[in-house]
């Protein structure tokens, strides 16, 4: 099965500052092309400058930001951050990914999932959270049919491509213990 072959021949790994060119274009491309990426005017190297700082944190603080390569090529984007910034938040996390087309459903979006829970179970955390703009059908499937439930939804709240769109707020409740 080819899809399984491209899936296992991929490596998620913690992103470098040497990865930010191929990550650039991993998350500009959704900026141009769809609604998966929100904002509308590609970003520049200084948008993934925070890989550098939070590594610099404590490794209890640290948040993980992985690339998914293939073949010395960066394909894909996944990170988990606190949904705040306050103690008292620490127990909810919030993902969000980012995969080129060419390369998505082969399972890839599936492990990088996988492996953000295993990181969220680490840090003690319970839930985790994704928004998903409402013209990205593809991504609210993926979601739903991976354990995720609506619990939000804002509506018309942003513009791109000249059309107004949703945030919807999806969440996981994490088994504790299972890894």
């Amino acid at each position: 099965m080819q899809g399984s072959k491209i899936s296992e021949n991929c490596l998620i790994r913690e992103a470098s500052n040497e990865d930010i060119s191929g990550m650039l274009e991993v998350f500009n491309y959704y900026v141009e092309n769809s609604f998966a990426a929100y904002i509308e005017t590609p970003v520049g190297p200084d948008f993934f400058q925070a890989i550098q700082s939070e590594k610099e944190q404590d490794e209890n603080e640290r948040f993980p930001f992985y690339v998914i390569e293939e073949k010395d090529k960066i394909i894909g984007i996944g990170t988990l951050r606190p949904y705040f910034p306050f103690q008292n938040f620490r127990h909810t996390g919030v993902v969000s990914y980012f995969i080129l087309p060419g390369y998505t459903r082969k399972g890839l979006g599936s492990r990088m999932l996988s492996k953000l829970c295993f990181e969220a179970r680490e840090k003690k955390m319970r839930s985790l959270l994704v928004n998903v703009s409402s013209k990205n059908e593809a991504s609210l499937n993926f979601h739903l049919k991976n354990g995720f439930i609506e619990c939000g939804r804002f509506r018309d709240v942003g513009t791109k491509f000249g059309k107004f769109f949703d945030i919807i707020w999806l969440q996981k409740f994490l088994e504790q213990g299972k890894k």
